[in-house]
């Protein structure tokens, strides 16, 4: 198994970790980590809300051959927060998160060995200033897993 599909199971296995999150109750559950942080709602939702990005609009992209383009983080994460303090359930929202994280899964399983490898650019960049490596599918989805475990720790230390 390449590198990249390794990647990619393990973004799903985060969709396998997220029940775990329904033992905060509905007043714990919009209420911010830590002081000037987001909820764990917050937090589930903006995940939910990158995930639907990367099948809508990165996966399609790349597949045309075209560079990937990532909207302004604030107010990208703005509107996740916006629906997370919308009403919805944290069953409903959980519900939808595990959803949305399988589709892609699944979308990214699907793809081919050469899809996940291609150069491609992120916001004009090509190379990751990370890790130097040259941009592509895969690297973003392990980025992706590295902005999981972060979120992860958050919610785990309350930080």
């Amino acid at each position: 198994m390449t590198v990249h599909r390794e990647a990619i199971v393990t973004y799903k296995q985060f969709a396998e970790w997220v029940p775990t999150l329904l033992v905060f109750d509905e007043r714990d559950w919009l209420r911010p980590i830590a002081v000037g942080k987001a909820s764990v709602g917050e937090i589930i939702s903006h995940l939910m809300n990158w995930d639907r990005y990367l099948i809508e609009t990165i996966l399609p992209a790349v597949k045309r051959g075209e560079g990937m383009v990532f909207p302004d983080f604030d107010s990208f994460n703005k509107s996740a927060y916006v629906y997370a303090n919308s009403g919805v359930s944290r069953y409903q929202l959980l519900d939808e998160f595990t959803n949305t994280r399988l589709e892609l899964v699944e979308l990214l399983l699907a793809m081919s060995s050469e899809d996940l490898d291609k150069p491609v650019t992120a916001n004009g960049i090509s190379i990751c200033p990370h890790t130097g490596a040259p941009y592509c599918l895969g690297l973003i989805i392990q980025e992706f897993n590295e902005h999981d475990r972060h979120h992860q720790k958050q919610i785990l230390h309350r930080t």
